[in-house]
């Protein structure tokens, strides 16, 4: 079941946007994940989890790349620091209709490291030069990257706008800028997550250095506030963990930062809009191949916030219910929050 409608007569199309996004979260961004955002935001970019090019050269595509009608705009996150493999991999994600392939160079773990990509690759621009190049050859669609300040003690700005001038070099206009440095060695993905500081500026700055290129902050976001002020230097905004936790916090991106006219579902309205689907999935690739948690996990911060979130939380992460396999435990979840508030 898809939510995304085309326009009537008197109300124009919107037209894709990077405006607002959600982030490439390993573990959480999968198909079944972006459905739910996009039941919430019909036009807020979303991205996969990162797929590294080993994956699509060497093993099942389908697995990796496929995807469900309604979550467009969706964009592919590759991992990889092979030139030719980064470029078959770009196809493949072309051939299997995304809207967008996009180069990690901002992870920082010890084992995206071991592979030679990730944040690692800031050390060698005329690397992802000849990578991107190969991708933009390789494909009609946008090819971007995503990327920290910095790695390791370098603080100097001058890094990341050399970094950014190198790339785009090999024609890349749109640039994702993770606000802080990237620690390789001593912190764990979590930590590089929270202590290396954030330095919104330096994203600013690329901004009035390269003022015809595309660049999008993400970093700490949290509220349409916090969102607003970005705008006002950059051309758009990626939201990290508070899209998972926090999901509902995006339901009113569509009319407020895309000019959407049509009004934005309810929490309730979101769950209804999803049995279809769980209903879906777990007929095609039930009950071995998928799990109704697989689905329903990414669904319990929906109610963040409200009184009775917590018995929400609880009555769709009791496994008893969960192993029945019906969508509708979405419904008794609301059922219970409405009788703890």
């Amino acid at each position: 079941m898809t939510i995304i409608t085309l326009p009537t007569a008197d109300q124009a199309p919107v037209v894709p946007s990077r405006r607002l996004s959600v982030a490439p979260m390993m573990d959480w961004t999968d198909r079944h994940c972006r459905v739910f955002h996009r039941h919430i935001s019909k036009h807020t970019w979303l991205y996969t989890e990162m797929v590294t090019t080993g994956a699509l050269v060497y093993g099942d595509v389908e697995r990796h790349l496929r995807f469900n009608e309604e979550e467009h705009p969706v964009a592919l996150q590759l991992g990889g620091s092979d030139p030719t493999d980064l470029a078959t991999s770009a196809k493949l994600g072309e051939k299997w209709g995304y809207d967008e392939i996009n180069l990690n160079c901002g992870c920082p773990s010890e084992r995206v490291q071991k592979g030679a990509f990730g944040a690692c690759l800031m050390a060698e621009p005329e690397l992802v030069a000849d990578c991107v190049k190969a991708m933009r050859d390789a494909v009609s669609i946008d090819v971007t990257v995503k990327h920290r300040i910095g790695i390791n003690d370098v603080q100097s700005y001058d890094f990341v706008r050399d970094f950014v001038g190198k790339v785009a070099d090999a024609g890349c206009t749109t640039f994702i800028v993770h606000a802080r440095n990237a620690i390789l060695k001593g912190l764990s993905p979590k930590e590089n997550r929270e202590i290396p500081p954030l330095k919104y500026e330096y994203a600013y700055q690329l901004k009035r250095d390269f003022p015809d290129f595309e660049i999008i902050i993400n970093g700490g976001i949290k509220t349409e506030a916090e969102i607003d002020e970005h705008l006002k230097h950059l051309d758009g905004v990626m939201l990290g963990r508070e899209a998972y936790h926090n999901p509902f916090v995006m339901a009113n991106f569509d009319q407020r930062y895309y000019g959407d006219t049509s009004a934005p579902l309810t929490r309730d309205q979101v769950l209804e809009a999803m049995i279809p689907y769980i209903q879906a999935q777990l007929a095609q690739y039930g009950p071995l191949g998928l799990k109704l948690n697989s689905i329903t996990r990414h669904m319990l911060g929906i109610m963040t916030g409200l009184p009775g979130a917590r018995a929400f939380r609880q009555t769709l992460s009791d496994s008893k219910k969960l192993a029945l396999g019906d969508a509708n435990l979405l419904l008794e979840a609301a059922a219970r929050l409405r009788i703890a508030a």
